[in-house]
């Protein structure tokens, strides 16, 4: 499980565009990961740009980097992704899981309001 602070850094590290657009294209690339050419050719980006996200991703702990001869590869740390997760569900949904579902998959429930039923009553 995650702490707070480390939820807070990798949230402010998807809170950019840009990086949210990378760590996209990365979980895409899948266990290959990419070099950092081709995420800044993917994604049209110069690469002292990408490198300042790529940096900030990595110190939020979204990302990896493995040096490849003189390249370095990038990956999706989809762990950290899923941990993230599970402290918005465990966090945020107050042990209540089901009301972090989709919609279509909530179980029913009847919503019921004060004063309902009672007319003229205001």
């Amino acid at each position: 499980m995650i702490r707070t602070d480390a939820a807070l850094r990798m949230f402010e590290s998807l809170s950019s565009a840009v990086r949210l657009e990378v760590y996209r294209a990365l979980v895409r690339a899948g266990p290959a990961g990419m070099v950092a050419g081709e995420i800044s050719q993917a994604l049209g980006l110069p690469p002292a740009n990408l490198s300042f996200h790529l940096k900030a991703m990595t110190q939020a702990g979204l990302v990896a980097v493995e040096q490849e001869g003189r390249f370095q590869r990038y990956r999706a740390e989809l762990d950290a992704m899923r941990d993230l997760v599970a402290y918005i569900t465990d966090e945020c949904c107050g042990g209540n899981p089901g009301f972090c579902l989709p919609r279509s998959r909530r179980p029913a429930t009847r919503v019921t309001r004060a004063g309902s039923g009672r007319r003229g009553a205001r």
